[in-house]
């Protein structure tokens, strides 16, 4: 009992700390808000938007490719040549692969 008692008269005499500390407690680790969950979730923000950035770098590439591809002969010749290994009639076609 006496051991309750001191414990009590501790927390009647720092009652104000005790209150601050239970507080930054709930605050900074048991809130579903609380500055970890806020600290993991800036960093997925942070991964989110990287990865936005990626896929609109491959967008406006694959746009360009498209536009290229509708409006210029020169570049659809180029792609059927290089990606599908196709070749006008009076031309040879050599292939070289790389074997590791």
């Amino acid at each position: 009992m006496s051991k309750l008692f001191t414990f009590w008269n501790f927390i009647r005499r720092y009652k104000y700390l005790v209150a601050i500390a239970i507080f930054l407690l709930i605050i900074g680790v048991l809130d579903e808000n609380s500055f970890y969950v806020r600290y993991q979730r800036q960093v997925e923000i942070g991964n989110l938007k990287r990865e936005i950035d990626k896929y609109q770098e491959e967008y406006d590439t694959e746009t360009e490719q498209l536009h290229a591809l509708e409006n210029d002969p020169a570049t659809v010749e180029r792609i059927a040549r290089e990606r599908y290994l196709m070749k006008r009639a009076n031309e040879d076609l050599f292939v070289f692969s790389h074997d590791d």
